[in-house]
């Protein structure tokens, strides 16, 4: 048996240069779909089939239908129509078809003469004169065979330019011809599979290559086959593997056990102008815990907009400072960089402990004292933007980093700032944080190298925010509604969204809407933010806004995170219908931070499509953003959520997140069990699914 195993394990990790046909060019060509050994055109699955295996006669042919047909060339020639091509008429005995070809050379005009029998496969069209297809699959026949040449139903498989679909199935033919000789080998032990009645992997790998004529192809479509689900099984699981280990490559570093401070701490504690709630507290304690051991923490804290995230990154910088070393919070724009360190200045002044902000703004003599003050350690604390982990900036014992709003910043980036604090072979505690709740069943997929914590309620104090839906034809209401709310000495933000990918179009949206308001309210104090506005102006209009100096803030969404005036009670939010469920609970969440009753207005336009019809109502039924990000999940599937390249969340070939999610547990139970009893099944498994891309959390 030993034999044979490595037989098998030498046969489908040989090069794909070894499969009849395969040159070095075409290696090249396969390469850009990461396909470099047989293993690798094995894992190389369909994600569509069509059925090929009945002809259809010309006379049934209906315009929009692919479909296999067999037919007599009556009629071959190249005719100049606005640009030169070849046509070719076939027919049968119930009717006829055109199939029009613009590539072509003498060659093919010699093969498709008249009298030739041919066999196409394409989509049918409407033509001038008859039915046809552009460039069909063809080949000529021979024979009075009705019997099509596939006993299967056809795979499509995903290709890139110069790699046809042609080419594929040959591949993925040859390779299916390895598999039968030799056998795969096969990494799962068979009781770690969820379900007894599942295929082996051999019987799975050759079902969702060439399904048979009778499979049920919207089971297929559907991801629910057995074989599709134990090759999502393994897939999912060789994610959670590289996210373990990754995990595991960083918790066997050093770190500074930070012990120290529960002095300064609790002087800080006794500054705030508020309790932490229960849950703020509960974290900070996980928190706490986790900066006291000697390996670096690696720690996800969610919490919903609003929840009290940021004294919580706080305390942890504070700790780094009672130890004598150095924090750094990383945010993904200028504005929430600014925010957070008006924050830590306001809150850490009275402690006398410097907070510096270096974003890209900062250049010239500013930036070389920021700079210094870093290196020498006389900063304690840091905040910023992507800027803190260029090469010039040198801290000088970095023992945590801060970063907020993961999902906007890549593994890659992550793990460059924790390079920064890497020093005398310690590297600093990481603690991650995200306002977007990731539902439960995906944060053990996407985050499974992190520590999760959840401050799962809001401060006292905040009322929730009453939602409205109200079409466009009613804005005159909601300018007076809008003029009332001012005039109770409340104020308002009336965001403009970024409709198209041009903050020029959405600087004119704003300064549109800008315009309107000022004449509709001339008693009212109305300002105008959006990001064509430099640093100097965004802070002015700010500060005019926080200290009541306007009433009406009208802004682009540049405003969505990071903005906290407690008196602002009114979000007008147009075209709503526009914007996604996230984006729409973030700016939400911009109001309702005082003690009075807050609104937010969704103005949209007609027509509605039916999933900004869906949004809308999940925005008025809940202020959960745990609820909301359930939704979103639904509607726009993991990758948006999460921001999947940029987490370096790999990209799934069977597998869905959503789809799968009930077979999360037992991946984890699985993962356990290989890492404990079978470690040396990992990296195979991780090369077989991940391939180049399991260094992605590495730099």
């Amino acid at each position: 048996m030993a034999g044979t195993s490595n037989k098998a394990a030498v046969t489908e990790l040989s090069p794909v240069t070894s499969l009849r046909g395969v040159g070095t060019a075409l290696a090249e060509k396969l390469a850009t779909l990461d396909i470099r050994t047989i293993q690798d055109v094995l894992f190389h699955l369909p994600f569509r089939y069509e059925d090929r295996t009945q002809t259809i006669p010309l006379g049934s042919l209906q315009a929009g239908m692919r479909a296999v047909v067999e037919g007599e060339i009556q009629l071959s020639e190249v005719a100049f129509r606005g640009r030169r091509q070849l046509l070719v008429r076939i027919s049968d005995d119930s009717g006829w078809l055109t199939l029009r070809f613009f590539h072509f050379g003498a060659a093919q005009q010699t093969q498709l003469a008249r009298g030739t029998r041919l066999r196409c496969f394409g989509e049918v069209r409407s033509g001038p004169q008859t039915l046809e297809m552009v460039h069909p699959e063809y080949r000529r026949i021979t024979g009075t065979s009705d019997s099509p040449d596939n006993d299967t139903l056809t795979p499509i498989y995903p290709a890139s330019e110069g790699l046809q679909q042609a080419r594929l199935r040959q591949l993925s033919t040859a390779a299916l011809e390895t598999l039968r000789q030799h056998s795969i080998h096969d990494w799962l032990p068979v009781d770690l599979l969820p379900d007894a009645r599942w295929p082996t992997l051999q019987a799975a790998l050759l079902y969702v290559h060439r399904p048979p004529p009778d499979a049920r192809l919207e089971l297929m479509a559907a991801g629910r086959h057995p074989a599709q689900r134990r090759l999502a099984f393994e897939e999912l699981l060789a994610q959670q593997l590289s996210l373990r280990q990754l995990r595991q490559d960083i918790k066997r570093d050093a770190s500074y056990a930070l012990q120290q401070g529960h002095e300064l701490l609790q002087q800080f504690r006794s500054s705030l102008p508020f309790q932490l709630t229960a849950a703020q507290q509960r974290v900070w304690q996980e928190i706490e815990r986790d900066l006291a051991q000697p390996q670096p923490m690696l720690r996800l804290v969610q919490g919903d907009v609003g929840s009290g995230k940021t004294v919580v990154a706080a305390l942890a910088a504070l700790k780094a400072v009672a130890c004598g070393m150095q924090a750094a919070l990383m945010a993904p724009t200028e504005l929430l960089a600014e925010q957070h360190a008006r924050n830590f200045q306001r809150w850490l002044a009275p402690l006398n402990i410097e907070v510096v902000l270096l974003t890209g703004k900062h250049t010239g003599k500013t930036r070389t004292a920021i700079l210094e003050s870093l290196a020498l350690g006389t900063a304690r604390i840091a905040i910023g933007t992507h800027a803190l982990f260029q090469s010039e900036v040198v801290f000088s014992k970095l023992a945590v980093v801060i970063i907020d709003e993961q999902h906007r910043f890549g593994v890659h980036q992550r793990l460059l700032l924790r390079e920064k604090g890497l020093d005398a072979g310690h590297y600093p505690h990481q603690l991650i944080m995200t306002a977007t709740p990731i539902p439960r069943t995906l944060a053990m997929s996407a985050y499974a190298d992190l520590d999760v914590s959840v401050i799962d309620e809001l401060p006292p104090g905040r009322t929730p925010v009453q939602t409205v839906v109200v079409p466009d034809s009613r804005r005159d209401e909601i300018v007076q509604r809008v003029r009332e709310a001012c005039l109770q000495q409340r104020q308002v933000y009336w965001v403009c969204p970024l409709i198209e990918e041009s903050e020029l179009l959405s600087a004119q949206a704003a300064e549109e809407t800008y315009t309107t308001l000022r004449a509709a309210l001339p008693e009212l104090r109305i300002e105008l933010l959006h990001g064509r506005m430099n640093g100097k102006q965004k802070d002015a209009v700010m500060e005019q806004f926080k200290s009541h100096q306007a009433d009406v803030l009208v802004a682009t969404t540049v405003i969505e995170v990071g903005v906290d005036v407690p008196n602002a009670s009114v979000m007008v939010i147009e075209n709503a219908e526009r914007m996604g469920l996230a984006q729409l609970h973030q700016l939400r969440g911009r109001v309702g931070r005082g003690s009075a009753q807050s609104s937010c207005v969704l103005l949209y336009q007609y027509p509605l499509s039916e999933v900004a019809r869906t949004r809308l109502r999940i925005m008025r039924e809940t202020n959960d953003g745990f609820e909301i990000a359930r939704y979103d999940l639904e509607i726009r599937g993991p990758g948006e959520l999460l921001g999947t390249r940029q987490t370096g969340l790999v990209q799934l070939r069977v597998a869905d997140l959503m789809r799968d999610a009930d077979l999360l547990p037992q991946v984890q139970k699985a993962a356990d069990t290989l890492l404990r009893d079978h470690p040396e099944k990992v990296e195979p498994l991780l090369k077989r699914w991940i391939g180049q891309s399991e260094q992605f959390g590495k730099v």
